[in-house]
């Protein structure tokens, strides 16, 4: 049977977020009813309010999530009902030319539900993401949800469906940082903390934050961060400059840009060492331009890559970081900065745009 539950929905650009009587649907043959536990904020909700992802209005919001599910699918196989579950955005189907390849990270054919939820007078809703979880209740397809340790909190856990998963992914997965290197992060938000956790639980033995922020950069040096840099009192030469000194007047041998805007971009990329590899994690808008010499592209070598996600698989991943936390071996925890009402995400908006915390998580 359907479901009547609470969910935070977005009506329309710019406009405050409001609670909605939401309709669960049946779930179809590979869909799961997930009851949400916690959920993080995200900027990718806020994003989605404002329009700066698409246009199709309204939104149910929420995507970094844990909870229990509930009801499945006559053809589900991958869960079962009471099975604590992250909710994730790749539910890779293994059959695309990227899957095929052996890249599922890359896969460009990811799994949704089959049905829609909906208002109340049968408006349906676009879930962020895919996922939707701003709410008591969401549905999903199967291969969204990822199981994982019970014992772990819900508010942490939620956290690795996007911003921390990202983040520790961009150094892991997609930098391959490795024992004994040197890293540079600019942008120490909740992806770029991460970021500087990654780095220190793979060893690398320099990791240098860089923000504009004083608090921010005290969060990193709690993560791992060795060095930190207040951006906001160097120009983006002398913050170059900086990060060379920092590692023996060669330049970082991996720079994560996790902000996306030109300027922390052109800091990571002059900050490498020779044939050092950086990696963009940070999203940009939909006008930014790189715009660089090309000669300047040609003679430093080394690898540019954007981090889609961290590039990582929820299967392989999602499990191995709670069981890294729970083992006092990766700081997931460290992440939650407030648990708040349901009711409180557009305060929470405001509180993320300030740059109060890492996340605040609703928990319901």
């Amino acid at each position: 049977m359907s479901h009547k539950v609470t969910g935070i929905v977005s009506r329309a650009k710019g406009e405050p977020v409001e609670s909605a009587t939401i309709v669960v649907p049946d779930p179809g043959a590979h869909d799961v009813v997930v009851t949400i536990q916690a959920c993080g904020v995200c900027h990718t909700d806020m994003a989605y309010r404002d329009g700066d992802i698409e246009d199709a209005y309204p939104f149910l919001l929420g995507h970094e999530a844990a909870g229990v599910v509930e009801e499945v699918g006559e053809a589900v196989t991958h869960v079962e009902v009471g099975d604590f579950v992250v909710l994730n955005w790749r539910a890779v189907c293994g059959e695309c030319r990227a899957c095929k390849r052996g890249e599922p990270h890359y896969c460009f054919a990811t799994f949704n539900a089959s049905k829609k939820m909906t208002l109340e007078d049968g408006t349906e809703l676009t879930p962020a993401l895919g996922i939707g979880a701003f709410a008591e209740k969401t549905l999903v397809h199967e291969g969204q949800c990822t199981k994982v340790n019970p014992e772990e909190d819900p508010a942490a856990a939620g956290l690795l469906g996007c911003g921390v998963m990202a983040g520790v992914g961009a150094a892991v997965n997609t930098a391959q940082v490795r024992r004994g290197e040197s890293v540079a992060v600019f942008g120490c938000g909740g992806v770029g903390a991460a970021a500087v956790a990654g780095a220190r639980m793979n060893d690398a033995t320099t990791v240098i934050a860089v923000d504009v922020d004083e608090r921010k950069l005290e969060w990193a040096r709690n993560l791992g961060a060795t060095h930190t840099l207040n951006s906001a009192e160097l120009s983006e030469e002398e913050v170059i400059e900086k990060v060379r000194e920092l590692t023996g007047g060669f330049g970082a041998d991996v720079t994560i840009d996790a902000v996306g805007i030109m300027p922390t971009w052109r800091q990571a990329f002059y900050s490498r060492d020779h044939a050092g590899r950086m990696v963009m994690v940070g999203v940009p808008n939909l006008t930014s331009a790189i715009e660089i010499p090309a000669i300047d592209f040609f003679s430093r070598g080394g690898s540019l890559k954007p981090s889609w996600y961290g590039d990582c698989l929820p299967e392989r991943d999602f499990p191995a970081y709670v069981d890294l936390h729970l083992q006092g071996r990766f700081p997931l925890g460290d992440f939650v900065s407030e648990r708040i009402a349901l009711s409180g995400v557009e305060e929470a908006f405001a509180t993320m745009k300030a740059g109060d915390v890492l996340r605040s998580v609703v928990v319901l």
